[in-house]
């Protein structure tokens, strides 16, 4: 089914084509036929905000297509991404089963599909089905690590360049062309200083500096990595 911004609506939970990628995808027949009766589903425009810091959670989003950007904020307006979520991600899982706040903002940075689970909808279905559970508690465990990564990523790397390297790296599972490494950059420099805990400036300075040491090449909003053994030197050095 076609939506607004160019999308194809999934509309089928047992027919999309990342079902065997992701927590709530790669299911039982049973389960994901239940999944399809307790979510749903809307397309969001880029900038929607999926939730916000602080608000009581009403449920999960099960991100089906787009990219959406985790973050959290100061008192004083310090804000930080803590991951750039995507197709397949389920979004405020830890906050809904534990009944506190959402810890981040969830903002699309393009448009996209996510599928609604009220928490209600979530714990019901993970007691009807443990293989449902056991996801959700792996799930868990991987943001758990994840976070514990980014906070030894900006507490421990004091050099912004170490830490922009460390991003690129992250990014550069993607798709070869020779020995060269592409990655579709959708991020603005202001998004990325606040990943690594930067100012903008820092940023444009860098992506200038990694160009003239020919670690990296821009080409439009395609990024490509010609250096990927200087960069991981650069990270561990």
């Amino acid at each position: 089914m076609r939506a607004p911004y160019g999308l194809n609506i999934l509309d089928n939970c047992l027919t999309c084509p990342m079902r065997e990628e992701h927590l709530f995808c790669n299911l039982p027949v049973a389960a994901v036929q239940r999944l399809n009766e307790i979510r749903s589903t809307a397309v969001y425009p880029k900038s929607a905000m999926l939730f916000i810091e602080g608000q009581q959670p009403r449920g999960v989003f099960v991100l089906c297509t787009g990219k959406a950007k985790l973050s959290t904020s100061s008192a004083e307006g310090k804000t930080v991404i803590t991951k750039i979520s995507e197709a397949g991600d389920v979004l405020g899982l830890s906050a809904t089963i534990s009944n506190r706040p959402y810890e981040v903002t969830a903002e699309m940075i393009e448009p996209g599909q996510a599928n609604f689970i009220t928490r209600d909808a979530l714990l019901h279905f993970m007691r009807e089905y443990g293989e449902v559970a056991l996801r959700v508690a792996e799930q868990l465990s991987q943001n758990y690590y994840a976070a514990y990564e980014g906070i030894r990523t900006l507490g421990l790397t004091n050099s912004p360049s170490q830490r922009f390297a460390k991003l690129l790296l992250g990014w550069s599972n993607t798709t070869r062309n020779g020995d060269s490494l592409q990655v579709r950059v959708t991020l603005t420099h202001e998004e990325i200083a606040e990943i690594i805990g930067t100012t903008r400036e820092t940023v444009s300075r860098l992506f200038s500096q990694f160009k003239k040491k020919q670690l990296v090449q821009l080409k439009g909003a395609t990024l490509i990595i010609r250096d990927k053994a200087a960069l991981e030197k650069m990270v561990t050095s």
